[in-house]
């Protein structure tokens, strides 16, 4: 890989524990239209309600909005405003927080995507004083984590870090999936009920993080009718990158849907597949040939488009 004077700074960053900055910067029409042209190889993706786009330039998240304002996130975040700034001349606002060395409540959840599987939420606090612990294990990103290496690391996490979770299984998700209560929906509601459950411990902390899977606006109106809401919330994109409590909250959620799913596959007969893809499909076509769509009902999400395509060929 090419080593750029912009890899080195943040190398150099990440080694001194330089803490990820949020730069946002107002920029005109004529740099819009510059931006997009620039980034329009780099995007990620997904792009978050009200944005044009999401791109990463390697250690920054640049996130350009509607409004006008382009956010950049990352240790190396200042060095691509910059190179906007003149263009935009006006900086809105320049953040810098820690949320690493901290002791903060996190949540985050697992098989929203995958079609066999339940849904897991897992809140977990981490003290300052867990930091160290953490580390020795060697944990990263959940994502970045084979499933062998889940499910030997979290045994040892969970001799530590306390935590609390809620598993939804598929027949619930289908009783509860409508046209008034969608997939975001269920994970407000889920996100909330396990920080409930984490608050109800009494504990001491400074911050309160969900890993983003929509706007804050939205995510609080998910849950008007519901009577107890956990408020001050900090929502951060790639949020098990920032902080140690959402990432041991999603390896928690991540190992506890893999052993959940060992178990159906168990009793099934036939190996269940992650994620929702045309292997997938095949597996729905088995199931519902050896013990009908019922069945299939109650181990996937039928609301998945993988259903009409196992229905069609079966």
């Amino acid at each position: 890989m090419l080593t750029t004077p912009k890899n080195i700074l943040s190398h150099f960053a990440l080694f001194l524990g330089v803490v990820n900055m949020n730069i946002v910067i107002k920029v005109d029409e004529q740099t819009k239209q510059k931006m997009i042209e620039y980034y329009k190889d780099k995007l990620r993706d997904k792009t978050p309600p009200y944005a044009i786009f999401q791109a990463q330039e390697e250690d920054t998240i640049i996130t350009l909005y509607e409004s006008g304002k382009a956010m950049f996130q990352g240790v190396s975040a200042d060095i691509d405003a910059n190179m906007w700034k003149e263009m935009g001349k006006h900086v809105l606002q320049i953040e810098q927080k820690d949320y690493y060395h901290v002791n903060a409540i996190g949540s985050d959840e697992v098989g929203t995507g995958d079609y066999f599987g339940p849904i897991v939420v897992t809140s977990t606090y981490v003290s300052k004083d867990d930091i160290a612990y953490l580390e020795s294990l060697s944990i990263k990103d959940s994502k970045k984590m084979t499933d062998e290496q889940v499910l030997k690391v979290v045994p040892e996490i969970i001799k530590r870090i306390k935590y609390t979770s809620i598993m939804l299984t598929n027949k619930e998700y289908n009783e509860k999936y409508s046209k008034d209560v969608n997939m975001n929906k269920i994970k407000a509601i889920l996100h909330n009920k396990v920080l409930n459950q984490m608050l109800s411990y009494n504990i001491q902390y400074t911050y309160i993080i969900v890993d983003q899977f929509t706007n804050p606006k939205k995510y609080f109106s998910y849950l008007k009718e519901v009577p107890k809401v956990v408020k001050k919330i900090t929502f951060l994109t790639k949020a098990e990158e920032q902080n140690l409590s959402v990432m041991c909250a999603a390896l928690i959620s991540r190992y506890i849907f893999l052993k959940e799913l060992d178990k159906m596959s168990h009793k099934l007969k036939i190996t269940l597949p992650k994620g929702a893809s045309n292997i997938v499909d095949d597996i729905g076509g088995k199931i519902v040939e050896k013990y009908g769509v019922d069945k299939l009902k109650e181990v996937a999400k039928f609301n998945f488009k993988n259903t009409e395509k196992i229905l069609k060929d079966n």
